[in-house]
């Protein structure tokens, strides 16, 4: 492909990390092959010399295959272009990038301020492995006043999720990134929901983009993948040290399936969002449906960030239930079309009923105390279709 930059993102898509052509016979397969190798082997001493000599001037060079290949490098390219960045870490999970990017970037004794709309298993990795290692995390709500209250001299990083996991709320990233520099602190956000074109953080003044590949990236629910995306050069050092040192290698045939999954993820992210509003629109016409959490919605208290900050949306949403939690139940056991499952991004509708102690830390939920939140992906099935097992679903409640 050009390099002209006037191709838009669905153009780059369907050309990139495609094979090249032979020198000799001038032709090639058109999607780049998986490429598995563990072993690399040099011509000779010099050239081994040469290409860690490359290595070290920042070039991605292949002298291991735990390090990645061709195939993984066209991935890092793709995230690349989708996140407005200039250097991407492959990870195993989206949950192992945001591993990766806050063991790269704190240490014992350091704080990391965490949003307290983010990802829940981030409160794992807090109690379960940054604890032991002397880390310490403080949770706040992400407007510039609790943040400012919950800085100590030992916060070095500000970890954000926008639109937020569970009750999609949207963050004024531009205030947060002043408020980052203002504290010399480093801004990382979870931008699985915005990942293919929806959202740039980047671009907005965060520091580090993470993002879960294993939904719409990937898009068929077959494979686990992560990433993390920056401009830095500096602190990608710090990240490719740390991502090398903690060995972290993604399968091949799971980089190319991801591969072929961007190249639709467009098309996609169109149709899930298209049906997700419009879902969205029909539930909140429905009496026993109390609230909708959806940023492209307009009655979504975060909408106005959202046509501020983002170029589109996706079929992710969810809704407080005015019901106990055993009508809720009755309600998700009665969809039909929806699976009961915790991912999203998929080509599939899922719907997850949110353990009320998982909100109780969300200051977004407040004064929704009693009602039972479900959080609802629209994949690519017909909306009346999936309006249609909602309607008969919601009877299960009386």
């Amino acid at each position: 492909m050009s390099d002209d930059s006037d191709h838009t993102l669905d153009t780059y898509l369907q050309h990139a990390a495609m094979a090249p052509l032979d020198q000799d016979t001038g032709t090639a397969p058109v999607p780049l092959p998986s490429m598995r190798a563990s072993t690399i082997r040099f011509r000779s001493l010099d050239a081994l010399d040469q290409t860690a000599r490359r290595k070290a001037a920042g070039s991605r060079e292949q002298t291991y295959g735990r390090a990645g290949m061709a195939t993984h490098r066209a991935l890092e390219d793709i995230f690349c272009e989708i996140e407005h960045g200039s250097h991407a870490f492959l990870a195993p999970s989206g949950m192992a990038a945001i591993t990766l990017a806050l063991l790269s970037l704190l240490g014992s004794g350091d704080t990391v301020l965490v949003a307290d709309c983010a990802y829940a298993p981030v409160r794992r990795l807090d109690q379960g492995v940054l604890s032991r290692m002397g880390i310490a995390v403080q949770y706040s709500r992400a407007d510039a006043a609790s943040l400012e209250q919950s800085l100590t001299p030992e916060t070095r990083v500000l970890y954000v999720e926008s639109p937020g996991s569970l009750l999609l709320e949207m963050l004024d990233m531009p205030m947060l990134a002043d408020f980052a520099r203002k504290h010399n602190l480093i801004l990382v956000t979870d931008n699985t929901w915005g990942t293919g074109g929806l959202y740039y953080p980047l671009d907005l003044g965060v520091d580090v983009s993470v993002i879960a590949g294993t939904k719409y990236v990937a898009g068929h629910s077959d494979l686990m993948l992560g990433a993390v995306v920056l401009n830095d050069r500096a602190l990608a050092d710090r990240i490719d040290e740390t991502h090398y040192a903690m060995g972290y290698a993604i399968s091949a045939d799971d980089v190319w399936l991801a591969i072929r999954g961007a190249r639709t993820m467009p098309l996609r992210l169109r149709q899930s969002a298209a049906g997700g509003l419009q879902v969205a629109q029909w539930l909140a016409g429905q009496p026993a449906v109390k609230q909708v959490y959806h940023p492209a919605f307009p009655e979504d208290a975060g909408h106005a960030l959202w046509q501020r900050d983002c170029h589109g949306s996706n079929g992710l949403l969810s809704i407080a239930l005015d019901c106990d939690v055993k009508a809720a139940r009755r309600f998700v056991d009665a969809l039909t079309l929806f699976g009961i499952g915790f991912s999203w991004g998929g080509f599939e509708s899922l719907v997850q009923l949110v353990n009320p102690g998982m909100l109780e830390p969300h200051g977004y939920w407040q004064g929704q105390q009693g009602r039972q939140l479900v959080r609802l992906y629209v994949g690519l099935e017909s909306p009346d279709d999936l309006i249609a097992d909602l309607r008969q679903a919601l009877q299960a409640l009386d």
